[in-house]
């Protein structure tokens, strides 16, 4: 048994943010299934959206914001998290996070869809790598961190099963050494879930290989009330090409004159928004996905030659020499795009603090939904999300857990850890069948235009396909493939639900057989018990 006064998972903005700032009141540890550096922070290209101009205001982010989150944002938490940006970004710097800046110091902003104003700090772009490094950095020189690579968060420990607790809440996790194959058991009454999303689930997505729904999955099976997934975004323009299946060509771009265009090289945004390109990524997303099947053609073009070359591998280095390498001149040549799944709006329903339905139990990031997202996310909103969150989690957990009147976690027996046959897997063949079957039923079933048919024949294979992953969960050894395919299907299962659930095409979720938008804003909730 391991005890520690702070545990999180995840090592994006979102759980170094929440370990640097935990740190300052106890031992924390932090877990990540792989190394520190995969995360869905670090793949972020575009920045984060923050008012830093004389012609920008808090007013005018929260009012973009509210526009795109199709009626179903909290005004409040949208105005909190929009207000409390400048002071996060401040302690990014502070950090050596280095954002681009003008020759006259102010910073170098940039414009992406849904956004009335220049309001997006970047540092060239790989705005992700950039702060994940740094975050990493700072995370590794502290004393009072320990930071635990190559270990699975497995379960939450809850007292729900308790006879003798009187309240429900978090007690530790059930982790899985991959190193050792082994199941270590983490005792801490304050546990932070910053695990990103689950755009894995799908067969065509901009995400890493880690984002699987772990966090999601975990709370869904502690009982935690998940929120809104049926909302998923998807990045209208990641780059078509046999050779790179997930790599995506910045919103950023757009933001800086590129335009959308067809195989023949003529704009259509202007028959399916005023904004045109710029238009929120529910509305880019469709507009491609139709122009695709209107033409048969595989993809549609970005095309921003008419800037100048030196601009673009100045502003763009990290997409102009990837295209370039694979034959594709950004400077004269249209980038090859598609949709793909990109980002998660719902998830762990949480308060602007992260404090989850569980106590002790709090989800950072795009594991929680807040309420600032709705129906869909503006861009560069989510590291914003992430930071300030993060922040406000740490400020709850320490100010106010300790006076909820219940019992300490040390005085607490908690469970063994129980599993089935310790037989190893003999055909791992089978779990990536499995794994391929979900995305590519996803991606055919459930993904950006939507109907009643296509969402019951994915719910029936989920079914089937869930009893299946049990079978493998409690008849063979547990490993890092078994544990990535039950997560993947629980929030499959998840988004099915939810989509099923919300009868009307609203933001993210658009579904041909209920085409109107209803005039109630309820969410989509769901709990285990």
């Amino acid at each position: 048994m391991e005890n520690f006064d702070f545990i999180v998972v995840g090592t994006g903005i979102a759980g170094l943010s929440v370990a640097l700032k935990a740190a300052e009141h106890g031992d924390v540890c932090v877990l990540t299934k792989r190394s520190a550096k995969e995360s869905n922070t670090a793949w972020a290209q575009g920045g984060i959206a923050c008012v830093q101009s004389d012609d920008d205001s808090f007013d005018r982010h929260v009012a973009d914001t509210l526009d795109a989150g199709a009626g179903l944002c909290d005004e409040d938490v949208v105005r909190t998290i929009v207000s409390e940006g400048p002071d996060r970004i401040d302690e990014l710097i502070e950090l050596g996070v280095a954002f681009d800046r003008q020759e006259d110091g102010a910073f170098d902003l940039t414009r992406e869809g849904g956004h009335t104003r220049r309001r997006v700090m970047h540092s060239r772009d790989t705005t992700g790598q950039e702060v994940s490094q740094k975050l990493i950095a700072a995370a590794h020189a502290h004393p009072r961190i320990t930071l635990r690579e190559e270990h699975f968060a497995i379960d939450l420990i809850t007292t729900g099963k308790l006879e003798y607790a009187s309240h429900d809440r978090c007690v530790g996790l059930y982790v899985l050494n991959q190193r050792k194959g082994e199941v270590v058991t983490m005792r801490s009454d304050r546990i932070f879930l910053c695990t990103g999303g689950g755009g894995r689930v799908y067969q065509f997505t901009t995400n890493p290989e880690v984002a699987t729904g772990d966090g999601v999955a975990m709370a869904w099976r502690a009982g935690a009330v998940i929120s809104d997934m049926e909302f998923i975004q998807f990045h209208p323009t990641c780059l078509y090409h046999p050779l790179v299946k997930n790599f995506l060509i910045s919103e950023a771009l757009r933001g800086e004159g590129a335009i959308l265009v067809d195989k023949d090289g003529k704009e259509f945004m202007q028959k399916y928004d005023a904004r045109e390109s710029l238009a929120p990524r529910d509305i880019v997303a469709r507009a491609i996905d139709q122009e695709i099947k209107r033409t048969g053609g595989p993809c549609v073009y970005l095309d921003i030659s008419h800037q100048e070359k030196e601009f673009i591998t100045h502003r763009f280095p990290n997409i102009y020499e990837t295209c370039l390498h694979l034959g594709i001149d950004a400077a004269s040549d249209p980038i090859p795009v598609v949709p793909a799944a990109h980002y998660q709006c719902g998830g762990i329903r949480t308060d602007v603090n992260g404090a989850s339905s569980i106590r002790g139990l709090y989800a950072v990031g795009e594991v929680g939904r807040t309420g600032l997202h709705g129906a869909n996310r503006l861009a560069s909103n989510s590291l914003l999300e992430g930071a300030v969150v993060a922040h406000r989690a740490v400020a709850h957990a320490t100010e106010r857990f300790r006076t909820d009147g219940s019992m300490p976690p040390k005085s607490y027996d908690l469970p063994t850890w129980q599993s089935g046959d310790v037989a190893d897997v003999d055909e791992l063949v089978v779990i990536y069948h499995n794994w391929d079957e979900i995305r590519r039923l996803m991606w055919d079933y459930v993904s950006i235009v939507r109907t009643d048919k296509r969402l019951q024949r994915a719910a029936r294979r989920l079914r089937n396909l869930r009893r299946e992953v049990n079978e493998f969960y409690w008849g063979y050894r547990i490993t890092t493939e078994i544990l990535e395919l039950r997560n993947l299907i629980e929030t499959a299962s998840l988004i099915v639900d939810s989509a099923v659930a919300r009868r009307e095409s609203r933001g993210l979720h658009y579904t041909l057989d209920h085409p109107g938008k209803h005039q109630s804003t309820r969410s989509s909730e769901f709990s285990r018990f």
